[in-house]
Formats: structure tokens, sequence, C-alpha cells
């Protein structure tokens, strides 16, 4: 591939703007300043830097945040800053989009790729994609509110009831429980119908990737590979 070509497809401007990056010799490739914009380059396992700052190569982009409260799953947010604004500019000329929501004051782990296909596939009901969630509730988790999460809660405009699986009291007032739905608000409502009030929300796993135990929130850090999501 062209060095101009892979520094326009990650991110780094116009193609006239990415030109002028490796003709300014701003952009080095395996350690090595390139100034040629059309010279080829094998692309596969590439680490590149621009001004000192190194990136790998990945034709399609996908990375785990740990999501801080305060913000929004929008490109277009309302109330509060959008989760978008935590990213360099790079990943967000490239068009990354959130993997289903968060609300606002649910923290955790939370994913963003611009592989459409990808998305589609984390996100669509039929594949049945388990989130699991560390939810702090107002009142003690009593086990027949463990049992009515499993069992299924008939949420308000819902015609079946939603269930949630491997639910797990972790202390008085904590629980964990895994959905594979994203209806809106989908938590907290269920957690509403079996009789308690969520506190505290944070999404800790999606499909087979937990969120890294040495994340800081509001980071950012890429996934290697689709596989070790599903």
């Amino acid at each position: 591939m062209r060095l101009e070509q892979i520094l326009f497809t990650q991110g780094f401007g116009t193609r006239h703007e990415c030109r002028g990056l490796i003709s300014l010799g701003r952009a080095a490739f395996r350690s090595e300043v390139l100034r040629d914009p059309d010279a080829e380059i094998n692309e596969e396992g590439l680490l590149f830097s621009v001004d000192g700052e190194i990136w790998p190569y990945y034709e399609k982009a996908l990375i785990v945040m740990n999501k801080p409260a305060g913000y929004e799953c929008s490109q277009k947010p309302t109330h509060h800053p959008s989760v978008m604004t935590l990213l360099p500019a790079p990943l967000r000329r490239r068009g990354l989009q959130p993997v289903g929501r968060l609300d606002a004051d649910t923290t955790g782990l939370l994913l963003l790729t611009d592989d459409g296909a990808l998305l589609h596939r984390l996100t669509h009901p039929k594949r049945h994609v388990g989130k699991r969630y560390r939810v702090a509730c107002k009142h003690p988790v009593s086990e027949s509110i463990v049992q009515r999460l499993e069992q299924g809660v008939l949420l308000v405009d819902e015609k079946m009831p939603l269930m949630a699986t491997n639910v797990a009291k972790k202390s008085d007032n904590v629980l964990e429980m895994t959905i594979t739905s994203g209806k809106y608000h989908q938590v907290k409502r269920m957690i509403a119908a079996a009789g308690n009030r969520v506190e505290a929300l944070e999404r800790i796993s999606f499909g087979k990737l937990a969120l890294p135990a040495d994340l800081e929130p509001g980071k950012w850090r890429w996934v290697s590979s689709p596989s070790e999501v599903i």
C-alpha cells in the first residue's frame, strides 16, 4: 500500500495533508522516515509514527474504552459531552461509532469501531451477544429479586418478559447480571420491575471481552481482533 494511502485510511487528514506529512519527514514507517508519499510498503503488522507518536495499522479499527460518567454515546450529544471527545483526532476522523449505547451516568466497557459489519454482528438481537453489568442497588438484594430477574420481568411497552442470566449477588446491595438484548434503559427498568432501584451501573464485559482492570476511566486501547469479543 502507498504511504499516503496508509495515513489517509488511518485518519491523518486529507490525501493532500497526508502527502505533506510524509514529504516533510513527519512520518516514519517501521522506524524509518520515508519521504516519498507514493512509495509502497507492506501494511501487515505495520507500526508507523506521526510526529513521534506510534500507531499500529488496522484496516478496521476496534477499540475498548472505560467510559466515565457524564458522557453521552452520541455523535450529537444534547446534555453532556460526547465520548468521541475522549478519542484522538485520527480515530474521530475514521468515523468510529459506539457499539450500542451506555447512558450518560453508566460507566464501564464501551466498544467503538468503524467496521459496520462487525457493529451489526455485535448489536443484532439474533446474535445474543452477552453484556455483563455490575449493579449497585438502592435497597438490599434479596433472593426473590435474583429469581425474578432470571425468570424474566415484563417491562412497559414490551410484549415478552426479559430475562437476565448468571445473576449473582456480590454484596448486600450489589449484583451482577448478563443480558443479551439492548432495550432502552434495560437494566435499570429490569431492576425496577424486580422491586429495587439502580444507584450505579457499570458494564464489566461485552461478549468474551472483560473490562481491563488497568484501563482508567476515560482511557482507551486497541482490541487486536474481533475474536477477543465474539
